[in-house]
């Protein structure tokens, strides 16, 4: 009995000191210098992309479209615990159909959107898909992969700006980080009270509609669109959904012709 206490003992002095080695073997301060300079750079990089979309194109500051805008993504928001102010939000008048996220927090929508989309639910659900981008890192992610660290830690001036913009406007993410952020905005929108089936009808109507060049379609730049509708579908099947309408029907027309006339 005495040895057997004293061999515990010794196996629990042992696995300390080695936690203990192991420890000390980190180095904490080049460990929170590397995540500073991770965090600086997004910072950087966003706000340098921003600055050159902000001197090219027109940006909508109408109050209340910017207002009413924000009306639909501060329930996703509040529900799945999103710092809203956290997020720089911005219009852009464009009838291209598209949506994007930025580093640093930025997310760009287009009025073309807006107008295209037939139900709010379905704008909520490529609001949320936005989202989860920016809150699962895949902005940076992206970015690092297609075009490697070391260009973008020398980032500087217009024309970098415009070559990292074209990379995350023009080409999707990889198909782990697409799904990834399809089933996280389904799950913003359930928690949220907002029906997410529009969001996997909008990417039907995309898919299918031959009228509109498809190089102008958010869906354009995520592969698969049609499948993607499809397992948002399975996902939700047999799932209890509460429903409401974060603006009645009358409310949605009226910012989407506000939207048009701006």
């Amino acid at each position: 009995m005495i040895k057997k206490t004293i061999f515990q003992g010794l196996i629990i002095v042992m696995g300390f000191t080695a936690v203990w080695f192991g420890f000390s073997q980190l180095d904490f301060m080049k460990f929170f210098e590397v995540r500073e300079r991770t965090t600086n750079l997004e910072n950087k990089l966003g706000d340098m992309i921003w600055s050159e979309i902000s001197y090219t194109e027109e940006i909508v500051t109408n109050d209340t479209i910017v207002k009413t805008l924000d009306s639909l993504i501060i329930p996703l928001c509040k529900a799945n615990d999103i710092e809203r102010d956290s997020l720089k939000v911005h219009i852009i008048k464009k009838d291209e159909i598209n949506a994007f996220a930025l580093p640093n927090n930025h997310l760009v929508v287009y009025t073309g959107l807006i107008e295209d989309c037939k139900r709010q639910e379905a704008l909520q659900g490529v609001l949320g898909h936005e989202i989860a981008h920016i809150e699962k890192n895949h902005v940076m992610k992206k970015l690092s992969k297609e075009l490697g660290y070391s260009v973008l830690i020398g980032a500087k001036g217009g024309a970098v700006a415009r070559e990292i913009l074209k990379t995350l406007t023009s080409s999707a993410y990889d198909r782990t980080l697409e799904k990834e952020a399809d089933i996280t905005s389904v799950d913003y929108m359930i928690k949220a009270n907002i029906n997410p089936k529009p969001m996997a009808d909008f990417m039907y109507q995309m898919a299918m509609d031959s009228n509109v060049n498809k190089a102008m379609y958010w869906i354009s730049d995520h592969p698969e669109s049609e499948e993607r509708a499809k397992y948002i579908l399975e996902y939700i099947k047999g799932k209890k959904l509460k429903s409401k309408a974060t603006l009645s029907d009358k409310d949605w027309k009226a910012f989407q012709e506000q939207v048009r006339l701006e």
